[in-house]
């Protein structure tokens, strides 16, 4: 198998963990309040992500000025990605909160196929790493996703496709993160990281915050899931380093 090859493999470990968390949430009916939790949950997970991955790499390349260009440039991303799925909602049952938080998840997949790729550029055992600590970081977005969606009443065949299509850009962020991302300035770089930071930090508290609160979990639920979320992937990437 090529190198190349070895970098899709990766990237699709954290794909996997996003499918389990669909796959269990067909199988179990949790109370509102737990999807809620889990929600929580994934935005701990993001924001763990953004503050303790992305920004930092960005940080290490680039001057802070085209830092916050980056990070605006996602953010404003992420306003075209709301308008795409209020279209698509207009046509699936005006579900748009709830298919946002697809839109979240799919960023945070982009953001670990990125972080996998480029890591694999820099070392295959560090590629792999991150690959299979996202995959496991991945279950509860999964699954607070297309619970979410049941409490929608949208069907089983819609939730198992979505839950599988949100998977796909990771394999090309991943090609990007390794062919691009490779050999290429600092610079570079740390664009690419702070967009993607900027688009996550957006959809997360943009939707995927407000998505959580709306089954009124109660407060030591969602924040103990929002901190543990954050602490395992903290925890994670000081292991890595």
């Amino acid at each position: 198998m090529s190198e190349f090859m070895r970098v899709l493999a990766f990237a699709a470990l954290p794909a996997l963990g996003n499918i389990g968390g669909v796959l269990l949430a067909e199988m179990m009916r949790p109370p509102r309040w737990v999807n809620g939790a889990l929600l929580h949950g994934a935005a701990g997970i993001a924001i763990a992500i953004v503050s303790v991955e992305l920004m930092p790499r960005a940080m290490d390349s680039m001057v802070m000025w085209g830092i916050a260009l980056a990070f605006i440039g996602g953010a404003i991303a992420s306003l075209g990605m709301a308008k795409a799925v209020n279209g698509f909602s207009k046509r699936a049952g005006g579900t748009t909160s709830a298919w946002m938080v697809y839109a979240a998840i799919m960023a945070d997949l982009v953001s670990d196929g990125l972080i996998t790729g480029a890591g694999s550029a820099a070392s295959l055992e560090l590629g792999v790493f991150l690959a299979g600590a996202q995959l496991v970081a991945n279950l509860p977005g999964g699954f607070a996703a297309s619970a979410n969606l049941r409490k929608r009443n949208v069907s089983r065949r819609t939730r198992l496709i979505a839950g599988t299509v949100i998977t796909l850009p990771i394999f090309l962020s991943a090609a990007l993160g390794y062919l691009l991302l490779r050999g290429t300035p600092p610079e570079v770089q740390g664009i690419c990281l702070a967009a993607i930071a900027g688009l996550l930090v957006a959809t997360t508290i943009e939707d995927l915050v407000p998505e959580g609160d709306a089954p009124r979990p109660p407060r030591w639920s969602s924040t103990m899931a929002l901190a543990v979320g954050f602490a395992a992937i903290a925890s994670i990437s000081n292991l890595m380093t």
